[in-house]
């Protein structure tokens, strides 16, 4: 199983026929069918569904593509640092992480650094601890943004000097709209949304204390954003971050945090050992320096 089958097998799960993958890899019909059963013969396994007029991809087949988009994409990167010129920094950076508001500091610190080396460019990858997690493991981010708690076993990071807080978002209409604070008491019965994440849970969960058992979750969100439409459109009462969703005066959803406060801290980390490209390396030493000038906060790796 070579790189050039995986794109090949790619193109065919993207264009969903043999004909349009063969022209869009310039390759005839005969040789790429050819290639893909010789790929599944090597895996032992159907990936393909055939119809008359369209191929879909078999259970086999998505866990592959899944793959084959990781091990393409590292390759890709690999070579691209590589054949990065001499002289001045260049190469592409990727973050991931989930939302928060703390991404301002990342944001200020790859402005000065591209200010400086137009040819650094950034890719950003947004999901939960678990997503990013999973994509610093296979090499296809150079750093993740987690938001505590967090498992930072494996790897370094920097903290940041900032923290997010929780808080419930609701409608500016509904019951709770008028408190300062919400209290586990007050959230006892009601229809709740909370982020998929297992550390979440656990994390609401020992705030509320023993009154936890009385929370009742309506529905698990991963990105707030669909979670904050379905708070506008009736649903429930969102458990987020603050900052994140739109709570202005043209906004019917508003934001109340918990009581007692609870905040939490933000990580960058990165796999131990890791040798960064040149841009990835810059990109520390910007936000580094950034952290420092911010107040002269204290920082951590």
């Amino acid at each position: 199983m070579d790189l050039r089958s995986l794109r090949y097998f790619l193109a065919v799960a993207r264009e969903n026929t043999i004909s349009a993958a063969a022209a869009s890899l310039h390759v005839t019909q005969p040789t790429l069918s050819r290639q893909m059963m010789d790929l599944e013969d090597e895996l032992g396994a159907s990936l393909f569904t055939r119809g008359k007029r369209r191929i879909t991809l078999t259970k086999e087949g998505l866990f592959l593509q899944q793959r084959a988009e990781e091990m393409v994409a590292l390759a890709d990167r690999t070579l691209a640092q590589f054949h990065a010129p001499e002289g001045g920094i260049s190469g592409e950076v990727v973050i991931g992480g989930g939302e928060t508001d703390a991404m301002r500091l990342v944001a200020r610190a790859a402005g000065r650094l591209r200010d400086a080396n137009p040819q650094v460019t950034f890719h950003l990858f947004s999901g939960n601890a678990q997503d990013v997690a999973e994509r610093l493991e296979h090499g296809l981010l150079d750093f993740g943004l987690f938001v505590e708690p967090a498992d930072l076993a494996g790897y370094d990071f920097l903290r940041l000097p900032a923290t997010d807080t929780w808080g419930l978002l609701t409608r500016k209409d509904g019951p709770l709209a008028g408190k300062t604070a919400v209290r586990s008491a007050d959230l006892a019965g009601l229809p709740l949304l909370i982020s998929d994440q297992k550390l979440v849970v656990n994390e609401i969960s020992g705030w509320a204390g023993q009154e936890g058992n009385q929370l009742h979750y309506v529905a698990k969100y991963h990105l707030l954003y669909n979670a904050a439409l379905m708070v506008e459109e009736g649903m429930g009462h969102a458990l987020c971050l603050d900052k994140l969703a739109r709570t202005g005066s043209d906004s019917p959803l508003c934001f109340i945090p918990l009581e007692p406060r609870l905040e939490v801290g933000l990580d960058l980390v990165w796999k131990k050992h890791q040798c960064f490209s040149h841009a990835a390396a810059a990109f520390l030493v910007s936000l580094r320096d950034e952290i420092a000038r911010k107040d002269n906060y204290a920082v951590y790796a």
